[in-house]
C-alpha cells in the first residue's frame, strides 16, 4: 500500500518538482496551485506509475486531479487517434460534468487532448456529433456510455485507461451489469483504476474482475473523519423538526447550506415551505430534468440560491467548495451515507459544519451511525431564541460597522440633516431607531421570535407576515402550474433574471397558466428594466408590470 504524505509546496517547488508531468505544470501554475494533496502525491510515486490503481480517499481530497495526473501519461499521441484513449465513468450527470470541466483546464496545454462528457438526460444526437469529433478523454455515466457503445457511436479500441469513479455509489445505484458490459467491450491491454470512498466486499469483487495486480493508494485512512468538518448532533422532539431546521438556517444566514431529506417528494415540499418563510431555497432531486438541475446548481454556486434541499443520490453530483453547512434533516441510512453527506462541506481546505437533527426516538440509531463512521460528534441542545437574537444582533452590528467604514464622507447637506435629527434627542436612541428602520436590509425579513425554539418551551409552527416591509409593485409572468411553476422555481428565476435579492420579493400567486409576484417599490424600477431583456435560458418567459 502506498501512502503519499501531504506535500505543501511553494510555487517555486511546484515549478521544479520532477514528479509533476511537464505537460501539466503550466496549467497548475495558472490555476494558482501551491500544494498537492496526499492522494495527488501518491499517484506520482514511482511505484504507482504504470500500475492498476485502487484509490481510497475522503471526499474533497482532490481525487479528480490525481486521476488527471494518471490519464495524462497516455495523451501524448491523442490528436492522431481520433477516438478516446481514456474513459472515466461516474455515477451521476453532475459529477460527470464536474470531472470533465476539471480535466479540461488541466489538459489545456496538451495538443488534441479534448475532453467531452456523455450523460443520461441530454440530447443523444448532439452527443453522437461530439463523439464523431474524437475526444481523447470521455467522461460518462454508465447507462449512456453503454448505449453509445452498443449503437457503435463510441469506438473503444484505443482505450488505454479506464477509471470507475465513486465505484461504491455506482454499485449502490444498481449499475453493476452496465459496468461489467462496458469492461467487456474494452481492450484487454489497458490500465483500470477504481476510485471509492469505501471498499466493501461488492466493490472489491468488482475490482478483482476488472483489475490485475492492483496497488492500493490511500490518500487518507478509510473511515477517518475530515478534520476540517465540525460534527454536531441535536435531539429534536416530535413535531419540532421544522422549527429546529429553521433555527439552524437563521444562524447560517448568508452562507451556502445543503439540507438532506429522505425522499424526492420531500425536496419540493420542504423547499416550498422554506421559500414561503423567506429563505432562498431550491429543491434538487432526480425528478428534475438535466437543464433544471444545471440551472439549480448554477444558482447555488453563484449565491442566488443559498439553500439546496437534496436527496442522497442527487447530492453525489454537488461539488461546490464553499458549502459551509450540511444539515441532516433526515437520518442517513448508514455510516457511508453520513460520510458522503457531510463530505459536501469542509472541501479544499475550507472549514465546514455538519449538523445531525436526531428525533428523540432515534437517538440509539444515530449514535450507531456516528460510531460506525468514526465521527466524534458533539451533542448540543437546540439553540434558544435568545441565542439566535444575540448572534443575529452581533451580525447586524458588524454589517453596520462595515457600512460606516466603506461609505464615503457625508455631504454638508447630510451633516446638517443629522444635526437637526440630533437636536434635543438622545444619540443612542436615535441610532437604535435608524437601525430598526434599516432592519429589512440588515436582517432576515422574518420576525426572529417566530422562528426560534426556546429551550424550555415546545416551539409552535412559525407564523409570519410573508411580506417584507414597505410598498410593492406587482408583476406577472406567463408561467403557471401546468408548466411546472412552483414558488421555489419562480423565486429563483425572478431573482436571477432581475438581479434582485429574495428579500425584495413579496407575495407570490401561481395560477394554471400564469403567476403574479410582488417586488419592493424601492427596487421595482431597476427590476423592470432588467426583465425587459429576453432571458437567454428561457426566452419564452415574459415578465411585465401587472396593473390589475
Amino acid at each position: 500500500m502506498l501512502r503519499g504524505p501531504l506535500a505543501r509546496l511553494s510555487m517555486s517547488t511546484l515549478q521544479t518538482d520532477p514528479a509533476i508531468p511537464d505537460v501539466l505544470r503550466a496549467a497548475l501554475l495558472r490555476r494558482g496551485f501551491a500544494e498537492l494533496t496526499s492522494v495527488q502525491r501518491a499517484v506520482l510515486e514511482p511505484d504507482a506509475v504504470g500500475r492498476n490503481l485502487r484509490i481510497s480517499s475522503q471526499t474533497g481530497s482532490g481525487k479528480t486531479l490525481a486521476l488527471g495526473f494518471v490519464i495524462a501519461r497516455e495523451l501524448g499521441d491523442a490528436a492522431s487517434l481520433r477516438s478516446p484513449v481514456a474513459l472515466v465513468v461516474t455515477p451521476t450527470r453532475e459529477l460527470a460534468v464536474q470531472v470533465r470541466d476539471e480535466l479540461r483546464w488541466l489538459f489545456a496545454d496538451i495538443p488534441g487532448a479534448r475532453v467531452e462528457a456523455v450523460t443520461g438526460g441530454t440530447d443523444i444526437g448532439r452527443e453522437r456529433m461530439l463523439l464523431r469529433r474524437g475526444p481523447a478523454v470521455l467522461v460518462a455515466t454508465p447507462g449512456r456510455l453503454l448505449d453509445h457503445i452498443r449503437r457503435g457511436s463510441c469506438e473503444c479500441k484505443a482505450v488505454r485507461q479506464l477509471v470507475l469513479d465513486e465505484a461504491d455509489r455506482m454499485l449502490d445505484m444498481g449499475f453493476r451489469e452496465e459496468l461489467e458490459a462496458i469492461v467487456a467491450a474494452l481492450p484487454a491491454e489497458r490500465q483500470s483504476h477504481l476510485v471509492s470512498a469505501t471498499f466493501p466486499l461488492a466493490v472489491r469483487k468488482l475490482a478483482d474482475r476488472v483489475q490485475v495486480d492492483a496497488v492500493h493508494l490511500q490518500g487518507t485512512v478509510l473511515g477517518t473523519a475530515n478534520v476540517d468538518i465540525e460534527h454536531c448532533a441535536m435531539l429534536v422532539e416530535r413535531g419540532d423538526e421544522y422549527a429546529a431546521l429553521v433555527n439552524e438556517l437563521l444562524l447560517a444566514h448568508g452562507e451556502r447550506v445543503l439540507v438532506f431529506v429522505e425522499r424526492r417528494a420531500e425536496t419540493l415540499e420542504l423547499a416550498e415551505r422554506l421559500v414561503a418563510d423567506g429563505f432562498a431555497v431550491q429543491p434538487f432531486s432526480g425528478e428534475l430534468s438535466q437543464p433544471q438541475r444545471t440551472r439549480t446548481l448554477d444558482a447555488f454556486r453563484k449565491g442566488a440560491v443559498e439553500i439546496l434541499v437534496s436527496t442522497d443520490v442527487a447530492a453525489r453530483g454537488i461539488d461546490v467548495p464553499d458549502i459551509s453547512l450540511v444539515i441532516h434533516s433526515a437520518l442517513p441510512d448508514d455510516a457511508d451515507s453520513y460520510t458522503h453527506r457531510s463530505g459536501r462541506t469542509g472541501r479544499a481546505g475550507r472549514k465546514g459544519k455538519s449538523v445531525l437533527l436526531v428525533p428523540v426516538r432515534a437517538r440509539g440509531r444515530a449514535r450507531a451511525v456516528l460510531q460506525a463512521a468514526k465521527v466524534d460528534a458533539v451533542w448540543r441542545p437546540l439553540p434558544t431564541r435568545e441565542e439566535i437574537l444575540e448572534v443575529l444582533g452581533e451580525r447586524t452590528r458588524g454589517r453596520v460597522h462595515d457600512l460606516l467604514e466603506k461609505t464615503a464622507a457625508p455631504s454638508p447637506r447630510s451633516l446638517a440633516q443629522a444635526a437637526q435629527l440630533l437636536d434635543g434627542r438622545d444619540a443612542v436612541e436615535l441610532v437604535a431607531t435608524l437601525v430598526a428602520m434599516a432592519s429589512s436590509e440588515l436582517l432576515p425579513r422574518e420576525p426572529l421570535a417566530t422562528r426560534s425554539i426556546a429551550a424550555d418551551d415546545r416551539p409552535r409552527r412559525p407564523q409570519r407576515d410573508a411580506r417584507p416591509q414597505g410598498r410593492f409593485v406587482r408583476f406577472s409572468i406567463n408561467w403557471g402550474h401546468r408548466k411546472g411553476a412552483t414558488p421555489a422555481r419562480l423565486l429563483s428565476h425572478v431573482c436571477r433574471r432581475g438581479e434582485i435579492a429574495s428579500v425584495e420579493i413579496g407575495a407570490i400567486q401561481i395560477g394554471d397558466r400564469s403567476a403574479t409576484f410582488e417586488v419592493a417599490e424601492r427596487a421595482a424600477g431597476d427590476f423592470e428594466e432588467r426583465v425587459r431583456i429576453p432571458d437567454r435560458r428561457e426566452r419564452h418567459l415574459q415578465i411585465s408590470r401587472d396593473d390589475g
